[in-house]
Parts: C-alpha cells; structure tokens; sequence
C-alpha cells in the first residue's frame, strides 16, 4: 500500500494556512492556533486546535473555516474538529515571521 499521508498532510497544513482569524490578520497555523493533525487509514482528518481565547468572538467562523477548507482537499473523507483550551493558547505558539510581521519580537 502506498503510503500518501505525508503529501496529504502537507496539503492539509497548506489550507490551514489560507484560514486567517478574522481579528488578528494572520493565518490559524501560524498563529499556533493547530495543535495536532491526524490522518487515519481511511483519509478522515482529526484537527486539534485551540482559539486566543476560550470565549474568541469569532469561535464558529474560525472552526467552520478550518472543517470547509480541509474537508475540500480532495482523498479526504471527513473532518473532526477537536477543540481544546490545554495547554492553553500563548503569544509563544506563533512563529517568529508573525511575531515579527506583528510588531512583537
């Protein structure tokens, strides 16, 4: 059996990119908002994510976003979206380009 899961997470991490917070103009992957993917043998997706915080305004257009945007990648055959607020969401989760592009390092 081919192996393809490394080129389809790739790809998943490529969408998760063009997702942005709508209140802060950086993309959900950079932002460190993406914990964990996981691709099981039959191509359904598991996304851990978290939010900036627990009670982020902007929640459902974010999770519906990651969910739309990853389950239109094609060979993917659903989506779960795990949210979870441990460990929490800190300014140290993004990368140095957005801590930079931010005004932050």
């Amino acid at each position: 059996m081919k192996n393809d899961f490394l080129p389809l997470e790739s790809q998943i991490v490529s969408v998760l990119k063009t997702v942005y917070d709508p209140e802060i103009p950086v993309n959900v992957y950079d932002l460190g908002l993406i914990y964990d993917i996981r691709v099981d043998d039959s191509h359904s997706v598991t996304v851990t994510m978290t939010l900036t915080a627990p009670n982020c305004p902007m929640a459902d257009y974010i999770l519906n976003s990651v969910k739309e945007s990853v389950e239109a990648i094609e060979n993917v055959k659903s989506v779960d979206i795990n949210l979870v607020f441990e460990p929490p969401w800190s300014k140290a989760l993004m990368t140095e380009e957005v801590l930079l592009e931010l005004g932050l390092l």
